[in-house]
C-alpha cells in the first residue's frame, strides 16, 4: 500500500498564502509539491482577464501581482468554472490533478471535478467540502502533498503562519502515489 500524506491550510487573505507558500519555498521544499486555490478576484471590482505568456500565465486585475508571483513559484496554473463554486484559480501540483478530472469526467461519488482532484492526491473526503465552502467565501487553500517526512515538515512550518484550519491527511492507496 502507498500513502498519500497532504497538509492542508486555510488563509483569509491572499498575503497571508503568499507568505506560507514563500515560507515553504524557503525551507527547501519541493515546490512541485505545492499547490494553491482561491478564487482570486470579484468581478464587480474591476476587469479581469488572464493570458498565456510563454510557459507562464498571467493574470490582469487587482490581485495579479499575487496570482502572478504564486504561479512563478509554483508548477501549473489554472483557471476553471465549477459548478456550485464558480471560477477557481489554481497554481501548483493539483492544476493537473483537476484537468485530469475534467478530461476523464472523472466524478468520485457525489463529488464535482475540483472534490475528485482533491482526493486523488489524498484528502479525506469528509474533509473536501470544507475546502470548497472556504474558497467559494474568498478565502485560499494551500496543500502540501508528499511523503509522510516531507508534509511533517511542511505542517511544522505551516503552523507557524496565521491559518484558520489546518489538517493532515493521509489515505492509502494500493494504485497509486502522487
Amino acid at each position: 500500500m502507498n500513502q498519500k500524506n497532504c497538509v492542508v491550510t486555510v488563509y483569509k487573505t491572499h498575503v497571508e498564502a503568499e507568505e506560507a507558500v514563500k515560507e515553504l519555498q524557503k525551507s527547501g521544499l519541493n515546490m512541485k509539491q505545492c499547490s494553491i486555490l482561491g478564487r482570486g478576484f470579484h468581478t464587480e471590482e474591476e476587469v479581469v482577464g488572464f493570458y498565456n505568456a510563454g510557459d507562464r500565465m498571467m493574470f490582469w486585475g487587482k490581485q495579479g501581482a499575487f496570482w502572478g508571483g504564486v504561479w512563478g513559484l509554483l508548477f501549473g496554473a489554472g483557471y476553471f468554472w465549477i459548478p456550485g463554486i464558480g471560477t477557481v484559480l489554481a497554481g501548483g501540483a493539483l492544476v493537473s490533478s483537476i484537468v485530469g478530472a475534467l478530461e476523464g469526467a472523472a466524478v468520485v461519488g457525489s463529488l464535482n471535478v475540483l472534490g475528485a482532484a482533491l482526493y486523488s492526491i489524498g484528502i479525506q473526503r469528509d474533509s473536501i467540502l470544507q475546502y470548497e465552502m472556504a474558497i467559494k467565501a474568498n478565502k485560499f487553500v494551500v496543500i502540501f502533498h508528499g511523503t509522510a517526512g516531507e508534509t511533517a515538515k511542511a505542517r511544522a512550518i505551516l503552523d507557524l503562519t496565521p491559518k484558520e484550519i489546518l489538517e493532515v491527511s493521509e489515505k492509502e492507496n494500493a494504485a497509486t502515489n502522487t
